[in-house]
């Protein structure tokens, strides 16, 4: 689950550069940083955003 999440973080991260969004502010919804959501955030810094 961990893999899939980082996987689309990435995704995510080409589609938003790709519209042109180059920063942007992610708001963990009361979630803790780890695990899955630590995955999606690093695998969107990873695509070249700046979170």
């Amino acid at each position: 689950k961990v893999e899939k999440a980082e996987a689309l973080g990435k995704l995510f991260g080409q589609k938003i550069k790709e519209a042109g969004i180059e920063r942007v502010v992610f708001d963990r919804g009361g979630f803790l940083y780890h695990g899955r959501v630590k995955a999606f955030a690093d695998g969107t810094r990873e695509a070249g955003v700046e979170i």
